[in-house]
């Protein structure tokens, strides 16, 4: 996502240009009409093409809504996953008592959580609809990242790897049963924020809901240079201009919205969010080991935590 606070006029009008110049090019075809060959009879009441408008403006008014309630929802839903991403990792430290030694403990909690980084950015790329394994392999370690291979759904093979670890943990008394059932509704939380992503992504708006309001616009457009031409003459091109782009800009704004993870300036910045659940994990992971590196014992650092 492009986030800038002024947006490039260049970049605004360049969604409708080929629109602008066919209604430029229809405008000064209407008004050469009605002056230079003084076809008088071609004027109609302006109250025809006023209560079209109106009636488009409720129908884009609600087309507009309805597009931003699915953006929101999407960054909603992104915003719960940076929530529960920490939540995450404080009850990684909170919880995890190995018995063994801080090693043992560093190196579990140091696994989760870089795998839940690996969640998020794996997560971002299926929803934009790239290959989400490229880069994994700098937060998992080789057996989960072999392991994720098979799946065609890297975000669910990694929160199964993520409740693998917890009842392995469980059953080496790390971790309570209060403490594992915390810990797996925090996964659930995961799993319905990414089937709410993959719901917004797989649902599109009705192909006819958009033909029809987008005929309905080109007939207002028609009518309006016979409404304006009778009391603006040559001005009446201008006019419909301006007027034509108002409407135009909305419905593109519109279609843009309404599909939140389609690679445009519009979309849900999800890959900046994962970038910040990095930057907040490996600060508490910093933080709570005193700024110790992490382990590197190979013996540790080779155990897989996981049953299947």
């Amino acid at each position: 996502m492009l986030l800038k606070e002024n947006i490039p006029v260049r970049y605004i009008f360049g969604k409708i240009r080929i629109e602008v110049l066919m209604v430029t090019m229809y405008a000064v075809l209407i008004a050469l009409l009605y002056k230079n060959f003084h076809f008088t009879r071609i004027s109609i009441p302006i109250a025809v093409p006023t209560l079209l408008g109106t009636v488009i403006s409720l129908l884009l008014a609600f087309k507009s809504n309805q597009a931003y309630d699915r953006w929101w929802e999407a960054r909603t839903l992104w915003g719960a996953i940076v929530n529960d991403s920490r939540t995450l990792t404080r009850q990684l430290f909170t919880y995890i008592d190995t018995h063994y030694g801080t090693a043992e403990e560093k190196a579990f909690c140091e696994r989760m959580a870089k795998r839940q980084i690996a969640w998020c950015y794996a997560l971002s790329q299926q929803l934009r609809g790239h290959d989400a394994m490229p880069g994994l392999d700098k937060w998992l370690c080789n057996e989960d990242f072999e392991y994720i291979k098979s799946y065609s759904n890297k975000s669910v093979a990694l929160l199964e790897l993520h409740g693998g670890d917890l009842r392995h943990a469980y059953k080496l008394g790390w971790i309570n049963e209060f403490q594992q059932v915390e810990m797996d509704a925090t996964l659930t939380r995961f799993s319905n924020h990414m089937g709410g992503c993959e719901r917004i992504k797989t649902t599109v708006f009705p192909s006819t809901y958009k033909v029809y309001i987008h005929f309905a616009l080109i007939l207002f457009v028609a009518l309006l240079p016979f409404g304006l031409i009778e009391f603006f003459g040559m001005v009446e091109i201008p006019m419909v201009i301006a007027i034509a782009s108002s409407f135009f800009l909305i419905e593109k704004m519109a279609i843009h919205l309404q599909d939140p993870f389609e690679n445009k300036p519009t979309d849900t910045p999800t890959t900046a969010i994962s970038a910040t659940i990095e930057r907040d994990i490996l600060q508490m992971l910093k933080q709570y080991y005193k700024e110790d590196k992490p382990a590197e014992d190979p013996a540790v650092k080779s155990k897989v935590f996981y049953i299947l």
